[in-house]
């Protein structure tokens, strides 16, 4: 009764399912059929412990590097002040997003490659050629990423998030924790950020100023004034160099 009420097509190909199954495992009845375990085994010394815990760090740091590079290095004044570019300019997606994040990117390579060569002297390096521990070479990394974060934080930001966490007045600048250091720089390049965005914005301005006022005069308020001054505004970019300047500027403006 089953095989009545099934469809002939879906019949068919189960029989010749079947009848194909046959005929491979008389060609092939040895064919091995490969299996995956899953195990926990004991730790037998604290060294074994010791390497997981490591292996274990390794992989968090590796998911959070995207978060890590936004949140340590210059990338997150760069892009700011890039979208506030192409914001005051009116080009809408032109740059688009992609293309900034990446020129944004090699910037952020370029401005912090002098901490990854202190990084890899102090601490890679020495580790992986056994002349010293996991917790030296930790010690040792953070170092330079900890200067380069000092000089590039506003005292006042600092001192906030140092308030915020209720901790105790440091005596140096060592006694200062990761995290206030960490919190602070993020709020110091926002500032950066939006200050240097309000510069970018005046000359721009001008022009959309000049534009407004010469088309009211001229009695064409229908025109809508960004038509005109866009292509002024990329004209007067192109005539001082201004992605020259502009990322000269943002290098320059980082103490590495």
């Amino acid at each position: 009764m089953i095989l009545r009420t099934l469809p002939l097509g879906l019949l068919a190909a189960i029989t010749l399912l079947f009848i194909a199954g046959d005929a491979f495992a008389q060609q092939s009845p040895m064919l091995p059929i490969p299996s995956v375990t899953f195990g926990v085994e004991a730790a037998n010394t604290p060294q074994d412990v010791a390497i997981t815990l490591q292996i274990i760090a390794l992989f968090t740091v590796l998911t959070l590097a995207p978060s890590i590079l936004m949140v340590i290095t210059s990338f997150t004044r760069i892009i700011i002040v890039f979208h506030f570019l192409r914001t005051a300019m009116g080009t809408a997606q032109m740059p688009p997003n992609q293309i900034l994040v990446g020129i944004a990117l090699l910037l952020t390579f370029f401005i912090m490659t002098p901490v990854v060569n202190q990084v890899n002297q102090q601490a890679l390096a020495p580790y992986f050629n056994n002349e010293m521990s996991f917790t030296d070479m930790v010690a040792n990394a953070k170092k330079p990423v900890r200067t380069f974060l000092l000089a590039n934080t506003q005292k006042k930001d600092l001192m906030l998030f140092l308030g915020l966490s209720r901790t105790e007045r440091p005596r140096t600048v060592d006694d200062i924790p990761d995290h206030v250091l960490a919190a602070s720089f993020v709020l110091s390049e926002i500032q950066l950020g939006f200050q240097i965005g309000f510069l970018l914005f005046l000359p721009f301005l001008i022009i959309d100023f000049v534009v407004a006022s010469v088309l009211l005069a001229m009695g064409m308020m229908m025109l809508p004034p960004v038509m005109i001054s866009v292509p002024f505004k990329i004209l007067l970019f192109i005539m001082v160099d201004g992605w020259g300047l502009l990322i000269t500027s943002l290098v320059k403006s980082y103490y590495v």
